[in-house]
């Protein structure tokens, strides 16, 4: 996806690493990651959304380059990152939150950080809280948006109907993939084909997968995300990875992340939430900010859940704004 024009009245201007690299995680992974800005700057690491999304250059364009040293990277199976989950023999036993989780570790002790940001919107809000559960004492602060954190009445509300009672005629195209018998489990239906090693059968379901999600992640729509998000290869992948953690509750017990919560209310975090977020809806962003009392909550009166809308833009921008010191 260009840019959006806007961008340039919000956010930083466009950067390139000064840096990147392929660290091997273990199990025959290879993640990709990249560094950016000061090198001598505040260390940030962005988690993406997903699981499966991977990261795009505009992601840099969140920090202040003269003040953050920047990290993204590819999480495992996607972007750059090596083997990638498009393939037809694609297996994901090896990809789980907890191997995420020690992947981030890892390549904060490679590249010899002490303490860093931790930046992550919709699952990589999932992650953020994960990994500063996980390793408190390696976060100096959190900036999550969209929350998101895997309950059973989470992953009901879009990817089972919910959501449908807002977007009918694209939960159509959604459950038109899936014979009417199966409807009823929706994310155990679309396993089932996103795994079936026929690329007649797992192609289309990822398209339909991803173009769902695509499609209702904006307040306006966004054809040329849309678009760029259901290209073959990157739509399977994403639908794959997704949906692998969607099946097995992301590896929590439920409400773990929340529950949880509470033993890192010492580290600074700001939570941005559209108010109009279909895909992650304000519910969960609600109970986590009453587990974090002390966060700040910034609700965008008129945006979905993209962190490229710019209301939302503008708040995460202003949150590493008020760290970057």
């Amino acid at each position: 996806m260009a840019d959006p024009a806007y961008f340039d009245d919000i956010l930083y201007p466009p950067v390139e690493p000064y840096e990147t690299g392929m660290l091997p995680v273990g199990d025959g992974n290879r993640i990709y990651w990249e560094q950016s800005g000061n090198p001598e700057g505040k260390p940030v690491v962005f988690l993406h959304g997903g699981p499966g999304g991977g990261t795009s250059s505009w992601n840099r364009r969140f920090f202040d380059p003269e003040k953050y040293r920047i990290i993204l990277f590819d999480q495992r199976g996607c972007g750059q990152s090596t083997p990638h989950a498009s393939a037809p023999d694609a297996d994901l036993r090896f990809n789980t939150t907890w191997h995420l989780v020690a992947d981030i570790e890892l390549l904060r002790r490679n590249l010899g950080i002490a303490k860093w940001q931790v930046f992550g919107g919709s699952w990589g809000s999932t992650l953020a809280l994960a990994y500063a559960e996980t390793h408190p004492d390696a976060v100096t602060e959190l900036v999550l948006r969209g929350i998101f954190t895997l309950r059973r009445h989470e992953l009901e509300w879009f990817y089972e109907g919910g959501a449908s009672a807002i977007f009918p005629d694209l939960w159509d195209d959604y459950v038109a993939q899936i014979p009417v018998l199966e409807r009823s489990r929706m994310i155990e239906a679309y396993h089932r084909r996103l795994f079936d090693p026929d690329p007649a059968v797992h192609i289309p379901a990822g398209v339909a997968w991803t173009r769902w999600e695509a499609s209702t992640v904006t307040l306006l729509p966004n054809e040329e995300l849309v678009s760029e998000m259901t290209e073959d290869a990157s739509a399977t992948a994403f639908a794959r990875i997704e949906n692998h953690y969607f099946v097995h509750g992301g590896w929590f017990r439920e409400g773990q992340l929340i529950a949880d919560a509470p033993s890192i209310a010492h580290i600074p975090t700001v939570i941005v939430q559209g108010r109009y977020d279909m895909c992650t809806p304000i519910m969960t962003a609600w109970d986590l900010h009453r587990a974090l009392p002390d966060a700040e909550f910034i609700v965008v009166p008129d945006a979905s859940h993209a962190s490229s809308e710019p209301g939302i833009a503008k708040a995460l921008r202003a949150a590493t704004d008020g760290f970057a010191d």
